[in-house]
């Protein structure tokens, strides 16, 4: 599926149960709200395959913007601080990369779907609660950025399970010597599936569709 904005990937899988009358559905490897993209969903016995699809790589653009920040790293909360931008370059932004490539240390944002005291982090933050996020390993095969509009910087990204593109954005910021948050993200292909391939959630009005698109992409 191409995930909608402010659609959660939860409910995608919630429109295509209703759809095709089928209980037993999953997607493999959540998207935020306000990102697009390519969102796996397998049904039927294909729900066994879900960790072997999250396990594969995965790719992402969108844009950084340089100098501001927001609690939860993208445009979910508003901008709370503003930081100088004069002293970043081309060169500075290439060279401070180079510690994001390779395998990283990354926390989560607070603002995120891991399970703190059995609850979601974001819930803890949105009632203004600040929880501990341990630190996880993340591993970036690729990361180049478009520096030609700037202070808005438009990447590209490849990337390992479990990596939070926000907080790429914030570590970022920070590495700059400024502050930085994610105003744009598009998840363009997991492994071999890619965006071209997907279908719109729009496209399905019913059983059929939901069966003839899904034999089509099998094949």
């Amino acid at each position: 599926m191409n995930k909608p904005k402010h659609w959660t990937s939860f409910d995608v899988v919630k429109k295509l149960r209703n759809i095709s009358q089928i209980k037993k559905i999953g997607h493999a490897g959540t998207l935020d709200p306000l990102a697009t993209g390519v969102l796996i969903v397998c049904y039927g016995k294909y729900t066994k395959k879900i960790e072997e699809m999250q396990a594969k790589r995965k790719t992402y653009t969108g844009t950084f913007e340089l100098g501001k920040t927001t609690p939860s790293f993208d445009l979910e909360t508003a901008v709370d601080a503003e930081y100088p931008i004069e002293h970043i370059t081309p060169e500075l932004v290439e060279k401070t990369l180079d510690q994001f490539r390779g395998e990283i240390d990354q926390v989560p944002p607070q603002h995120s779907a891991v399970k703190v005291n059995g609850k979601r982090a974001y819930e803890h933050a949105r009632k203004g609660k600040e929880v501990v996020l341990k630190v996880r390993k993340a591993e970036i095969f690729r990361y180049e950025v478009d520096y030609s509009n700037f202070p808005t910087l438009s990447f590209e990204i490849e990337c390992g399970k479990g990596t939070y593109i926000r907080s790429l954005a914030r570590d970022l910021g920070v590495a700059l010597q400024s502050g930085a948050y994610m105003s744009s993200l598009v998840r363009t292909s997991i492994g071999p599936y890619s965006i071209d391939k997907t279908i719109d959630i729009e496209a399905l009005k019913s059983q059929e569709d939901f069966f003839e698109n899904a034999h089509q992409l099998g094949n």
